[in-house]
């Protein structure tokens, strides 16, 4: 992967979501942040901790929620390995931390549509699967993470082009944070994309002639 930052890459094992182009995406936008040492940092969705590792390199302290006992044993050995301390929660999204507020929330969440939205994804799935408009899990941080955010607090969030980025946009915007796309990057179809194409085309999601995925940042602040 190009520009892949990390110093040592995390032990990543089966079922377990692996840093890729978008975690690369928003490590860009993370490392953008003027962060102070000792802000409180939020990592949704950790996964292997990737994220939450390079923010904890910031000084700052982090906490990193996953769904996945997986997830949440595997962040706790990578950071182990890194030597950074960081606070892992096992909970659904913002559930585990439920009354805290951040200076900077990172999420990378579940943003691909799927062709069987009427089964819940399992298994590794759970990373990627996100219902049919691929917003499943974006528009719950859409809503809820405004209220965890401090004054001048930020909000980072990647998601693929298909999941329809002006609508995050637009809600964000609706609950009062400044939100903008800062950052886009055109990537091949991965595994995922490949396999489910002819449907992504066949509903309008792609074009006849798109051949590539486009990624975006966007981040959304909260005014003073």
């Amino acid at each position: 992967m190009p520009g892949y930052p990390y110093v040592v890459k995390p032990l990543v094992p089966p079922g377990v979501y692996a840093p890729q182009e978008d975690t690369d995406l928003l490590v860009g936008a993370l490392l953008d942040e003027p962060l102070r040492r000792g802000a409180d940092v939020l990592d949704v969705g950790t996964g292997s901790g990737a994220l939450a590792i390079e923010a904890a390199r910031r000084g700052t302290r982090v906490t990193a929620v996953d769904v996945s006992w997986r997830a949440v044993c595997t962040a706790r050995l990578n950071t182990w390995l890194a030597r950074l301390p960081v606070r892992i929660r096992h909970g659904n999204l913002f559930t585990p931390v439920r009354g805290q507020s951040f200076d900077l929330i990172l999420a990378n969440p579940p943003y691909v549509p799927a062709p069987d939205a009427r089964r819940a994804p399992h298994g590794a799935a759970r990373s990627w699967d996100a219902g049919r408009d691929g917003r499943l899990v974006l528009d719950r941080i859409c809503r809820e993470a405004p209220a965890l955010l401090r004054p001048g607090g930020v909000l980072l969030v990647v998601h693929s082009g298909l999941s329809c980025p002006g609508r995050t946009l637009a809600s964000l915007r609706e609950a009062g944070l400044k939100a903008s796309v800062t950052r886009r990057r055109l990537i091949p179809f991965g595994p995922v994309l490949r396999s489910r194409e002819r449907w992504l085309r066949d509903h309008g999601l792609l074009s006849a002639t798109d051949q590539r995925e486009e990624l975006v940042v966007v981040r959304a602040e909260l005014p003073v």
